[in-house]
């Protein structure tokens, strides 16, 4: 699980970055769509897309700056619902990497719109800020109806799509844990919380809190489902 996370993760993030510079060359102002600097292959650091946003766009209201920086919040996004799409139907039992790949490839991406969404909406140089400046817009509604799309997709991902992992692992406590917690913490503190609070002593580091915040209440969501289930059953498991 941590090798195919690793994998999934770089591979996303470079999707990520190269939507920026694709998309600033396609609209005609980059001479490449290779503008990408690269960064750290295990903690998601360093990684620019290369793009002279300022230079560009010195004044808000330009939609190709909103396109460029936005278009990966779009694609993660899609990589969401396509992914959902397939965990939620029926999974043959011969196929439990297959099945995990997927979780894991959705995990991530909502760790990435969680970051830009939740943790960062409102910091005019990140990829929300150049979005809500393209368009002219307040941060809030990115915001507002951003964490509304979230908050059903991690409904989705804990009630419909976790439970079914459950089948695979023989009603195995531990290994259910193990996917709850790194669950949990791929999601709210690896790419957000944790990096937020490494801004400390600058005054964004509170922000990390939240995720922290997010962890409990996750592993906490996932005890008192454990509960309603009954004693001897993980979280969607049929008893023997």
């Amino acid at each position: 699980m941590i090798f195919l996370y690793f994998v999934l993760q770089d591979l996303i993030t470079l999707v990520h970055e190269y939507a920026h510079s694709t998309a600033a060359w396609l609209l005609g102002y980059t001479p490449s769509p290779f503008t990408v600097v690269w960064g750290n292959w295990i903690v998601p650091k360093g990684w620019d897309e290369g793009v002279p946003y300022d230079q560009l766009f010195p004044s808000r209201g330009n939609l190709a700056e909103a396109v460029i920086g936005g278009i990966p919040l779009l694609i993660h996004t899609v990589f969401v619902i396509v992914s959902f799409y397939f965990l939620l139907r029926p999974f043959p039992a011969t196929r439990p990497l297959l099945l995990l790949m997927l979780y894991l490839f959705a995990v991530i991406n909502l760790a990435e719109l969680i970051a830009y969404i939740v943790m960062r909406p409102f910091i005019p140089d990140g990829d929300t800020g150049r979005f809500n400046a393209g368009m002219a817009m307040s941060p809030w509604i990115l915001f507002i109806f951003g964490s509304a799309f979230l908050g059903v997709a991690l409904w989705v991902l804990a009630r419909k799509v976790a439970p079914k992992l459950d089948a695979f692992t023989d009603g195995s406590r531990l290994v259910h844990w193990a996917i709850v917690l790194s669950t949990a913490f791929i999601l709210f503190l690896w790419g957000s919380g944790l990096r937020m609070m490494s801004l400390y002593p600058d005054p964004q580091w509170k922000v990390g809190l939240v995720g922290v915040v997010a962890f409990c209440g996750w592993v906490l969501v996932d005890i008192l489902g454990i509960e309603s289930a009954g004693p001897n059953q993980c979280r969607g498991r049929q008893p023997d």
